[in-house]
């Protein structure tokens, strides 16, 4: 239940978001304007803007890339640093944010919450859609839409090793911040 009131806390917050903007650099260049679904989500949307808004994100990079599927980041615990070989397997400090399914389906552009097996588990980490993904509806909360910057999420260095790991340097989120 203390969990639980952390979440609502945040997203009674003053500052609730309605988007993140994302600058990306490596093979791709360029920023990403996703539209946040505080109705759909609030809890995730609420967790997502707070990490971006203490600047852990920033320098976060997007660990599994899988052609034709969808690119994954935000691991703020494992995913920045001169030692990213646990990118993929952290989160943040905050606690993890108990599943908000919806009727949303998993397009091209939309943004979800990676999480292990527990739907329960959803911390940090999110992916962006290359192409639709029906087979996830109802798997996985969905939080937003890339609004612009489709072509930057298009460039996202394609992960070549297992289960999609980027293999080398990886892209980069430079900077993430909360937009109103």
């Amino acid at each position: 239940m203390f969990k639980l009131a952390g979440i609502l806390a945040l997203v009674a917050g003053p500052a609730f978001a309605t988007g993140l903007e994302i600058d990306v650099a490596g093979e791709a260049n360029g920023t990403i304007k996703i539209d946040l679904f505080e109705d759909t989500a609030p809890l995730h949307v609420a967790q997502i803007a707070a990490i971006a808004a203490a600047g852990d994100y920033d320098g976060v990079v997007f660990h599994r890339v899988i052609e034709g599927f969808m690119a994954q980041t935000g691991d703020v615990q494992f995913g920045k640093g001169d030692d990213i070989s646990r990118a993929g397997m952290g989160g943040s400090e905050l606690p993890d944010i108990p599943a908000e399914f919806s009727e949303l389906s998993f397009e091209r552009g939309v943004v979800g919450m990676a999480r292990s097996q527990n739907p329960n588990s959803a911390n940090s980490q999110f992916f962006i859609m290359f192409d639709e993904g029906a087979f996830l509806n109802g798997q996985y909360t969905i939080v937003g839409k890339v609004t612009e910057g489709m072509e930057t999420v298009d460039q996202i260095k394609l992960g070549t090793g297992g289960n999609g790991a980027v293999v080398g340097a990886p892209d980069v989120m430079t900077a993430v911040r909360v937009t109103e």
